[in-house]
């Protein structure tokens, strides 16, 4: 052998350029290992689902016959070190050259870097480094557009990302079709009871055995898992199928009811593709083409707000997350604008709240390790954003808890938008909400133990006082943000009583938060 080309477990891309002709002197090599399940507690579905995705892509780079090393967890030969692997692989086979794809994760970008760095300082081995050939963007595109601008506007973005790519346009090639670049109007509807919402599309498989290497090798997991069902879609013909099934089935209300938060059902009608696309086993821009074809042929029976709302997750949104993220990183996972303090409460490991809403979000994360993007943001984050967390602590239990969770689309989402902990470079104000927000987008307030209507009392929802408490401790930071509206004006004109009743609320919930 000649070459060592390292597969990391988001690479799973069999259509890069790596694998377009085969070379006999080439070694291909995967790893599992243990400081990659333990930077964070992380999901038990998310391991397994990552070492599953990452066995059946060596299998099918096997098939094809390339040569692969793989390094289960358990092997007697893994060292649960990436260099302490590598070095092995190059004294066994008389390696002379190392090659790897830009990593998405920071920390593992330094620390290929500095392997590669080891690697040709004490042996001679040269490196090369290659793209993933997978987003829209590269990593510094964000930064170009926006360089000297203190704050990023996503809008901004997304509109390049659809004349780059030609994509929901006019002929033009300049005007967006229809006229409108944003639907985002028509996508906030809640979910009406006569609705019927699809069966998601599952993949069951037994995965025991992985569950007990895990357990032999001491693997420290959060959430649950039925080892004898797991439903995750870990191989590229289940993505295309998952896929398949989201633009027959659930794209025709996708717009519509995006932000919507229900009781009845968990998937509603999201794709669940992020996995699968973070991973790279299908790209996005495969994922909007199929998409967009396929409402080409249904305009009668899909609106186009269906489409453009997916599209503008998918092509606006995470790209644009990707690109923050590089452009920021180290210093943004410090950043903490209100200097947040407080701990997450024990029961978002758990599940065990009184407040319906939380109850419901964190227990289908543990149980799915699966949240739409409103259950996230405006239930889980708003309620660790009004509590005042420390967003390490926020980072911490969002980067381990989501199947699709990576620290490139994660700590943007988590620190930046829904924490506002970056002092507005991702958002343009804190996406605060009191119990009136959670009410109008889901059916979580009907059986709570809460009042979502009383500010202060013993059954006031806490969301209530806790949301005008944020807004009073943080006069000086956020009254002259022209994005917050009239809340401050309201909360000027409120009577002292009324609002010294509502911050003893707060204060006491502050002091109780276990209970709650």
């Amino acid at each position: 052998m000649k070459k060592l080309r390292l597969i990391l477990g988001d690479q799973l891309n069999i259509h890069h350029s790596w694998f377009k002709e085969k070379e006999s002197n080439t070694l291909y090599v995967l790893m599992e290992i243990l400081p990659e399940t333990a930077y964070v507690r992380h999901h038990i579905q998310k391991i397994v689902g990552f070492f599953l995705a990452m066995r059946h892509f060596a299998q099918t780079l096997e098939h094809q016959n390339f040569n692969v090393k793989y390094f289960a967890l358990d092997d007697a030969d893994n060292t649960q070190r990436f260099e302490q692997n590598i070095l092995s692989i190059i004294q066994k086979h008389s390696i002379s050259e190392f090659e790897y794809q830009l990593p998405d994760e920071y920390r593992v970008d330094v620390l290929l870097k500095n392997i590669a760095q080891n690697l040709e300082s004490q042996h001679g081995i040269t490196t090369r480094v290659f793209d993933t050939e997978h987003f829209l963007s590269t990593r510094d595109e964000l930064a170009h557009i926006f360089e000297g601008k203190k704050t990023y506007l996503m809008e901004t973005f997304y509109r390049k990302m659809r004349v780059k790519y030609n994509i929901l346009m006019e002929a033009d090639g300049i005007t967006p079709l229809s006229n409108r670049w944003n639907f985002d109007a028509e996508n906030r509807q809640k979910l009406p009871k006569n609705i019927v919402v699809p069966p998601p599309q599952y993949f069951y498989r037994n995965v025991s055995d992985l569950v007990d290497v895990l357990e032999k090798m001491q693997v420290t997991t959060i959430g649950r898992i039925e080892k004898e069902h797991f439903s995750w879609c870990v191989t590229r013909d289940e993505a295309l199928q998952l896929l398949d099934h989201f633009v027959k089935i659930r794209l025709a209300h996708f717009g519509t009811y995006q932000d919507a938060m229900t009781q009845r059902d968990t998937l509603l009608f999201h794709s669940k593709l992020s996995f699968a696309m973070n991973i790279k086993l299908i790209s996005p821009l495969e994922v909007v083409e199929k998409c967009i074809h396929y409402w080409q042929n249904h305009q009668k029976t899909i609106h186009i707000a269906q489409i453009e709302g997916f599209v503008r997750q998918v092509i606006g949104w995470r790209e644009y997350m990707r690109g923050v993220y590089w452009a920021q990183m180290p210093d943004y996972a410090n950043l903490n604008f209100f200097n947040h303090q407080a701990d997450l409460p024990s029961w978002f490991w758990t599940g065990d709240t009184q407040m319906n809403c939380l109850k419901h979000a964190i227990g289908q994360s543990l149980d799915k390790a699966y949240a739409h993007h409103i259950q996230r943001l405006m239930v889980t984050g708003a309620f660790s954003l009004l509590l005042g967390v420390h967003p390490d602590q926020v980072d911490a239990w969002y980067l381990g808890i989501y199947m699709d969770a990576l620290e490139w689309v994660e700590i943007t989402n988590t620190r930046g938008m829904s924490q506002y902990a970056d002092g507005g470079i991702v958002g343009t104000k804190p996406y605060a909400g009191s119990a009136n927000y959670v009410d109008k987008m889901s059916d979580y307030c009907q059986n709570c133990a809460y009042d979502k209507s009383l500010r202060y009392g013993h059954k006031a929802c806490p969301f209530n006082s806790l949301y005008w408490d944020f807004y009073d401790r943080h006069r000086d930071k956020l009254s002259k943000n022209p994005r917050i509206g009239m809340m401050y004006p309201l909360l000027n004109k409120m009577p002292t009583e009324e609002l010294e009743r509502i911050l003893l609320q707060a204060d006491f919930y502050k002091k109780n938060v276990e209970t709650l």
